[in-house]
């Protein structure tokens, strides 16, 4: 698809529910392989096995969906403010239940507006895609709130940043949008709304976003 970098509403809503239901459809579907195995296996060790499967990959589901509803859902009224500590809490779980991405996070106790909060999460979502071999993603908060600003690093090997994702959070023209890079595109949109501006530096083993 050959889309400029402004898409229509439904065309955003179409990519961004494509892009959760990629992020979940794996673990439900282990739900459903482990709940047959359930129907059809009379070996005990084989049973165990298969609710170790379906408690996997439900708290899986579980952190992704949480994620997703703050980071992509409307999360109150306009002009709601979202608590940092939940922030953290849905991103350390949505991390966690990748087992390959570790979380550090710093910041004050605080709320923020929405929209802030919303960015934060869809950069720290971007620095796992950073890290396909999985690595440590850091979240620091610093500034006076509700002035403030992002750093998130994303260090481990191989760690890189598409040149389509990264040209579609800095806002460039012309590129093609689908719902692998919908979050890049979606975060600019989002960083837009807040009032902020980001940028994206990479190095050999670490990718770094700074919204300001």
């Amino acid at each position: 698809m050959n889309e400029p970098t402004s898409i229509g509403d439904l065309e955003l809503a179409a990519l961004v529910s494509s892009r959760i239901c990629h992020d979940v459809i794996n673990p439900v579907a282990a739900i459903a392989n482990g709940l047959e195995m359930l129907a059809e296996e009379p070996d005990q060790a084989m049973r165990e096995a298969a609710m170790d499967l379906i408690r996997k990959s439900a708290y899986q589901a579980s952190a992704k969906l949480q994620f997703a509803r703050l980071a992509f859902g409307a999360a109150g009224s306009a002009g709601a403010e979202i608590d940092l500590r939940d922030a953290e809490k849905v991103t350390r779980e949505f991390m966690q239940g990748s087992g390959k991405h570790q979380l550090t996070w710093q910041g004050p106790a605080v709320t923020l507006p929405k929209n802030k909060v919303k960015l934060l999460l869809n950069l720290a979502a971007l620095g796992v895609v950073a890290l396909p071999r999985g690595g440590t993603v850091s979240v620091e908060i610093a500034g006076t709130p509700p002035n403030v600003n992002f750093i998130v690093q994303a260090k481990g090997n191989a760690a890189r940043l598409t040149d389509q994702v990264k040209s579609l959070l800095l806002g460039a023209n012309g590129v093609a949008i689908d719902a692998h890079s919908i979050q890049s595109y979606y975060a600019s949109r989002v960083a837009a709304a807040a009032g902020m501006t980001v940028t994206v530096e990479a190095s050999e083993g670490e990718v770094e976003f700074k919204a300001a």
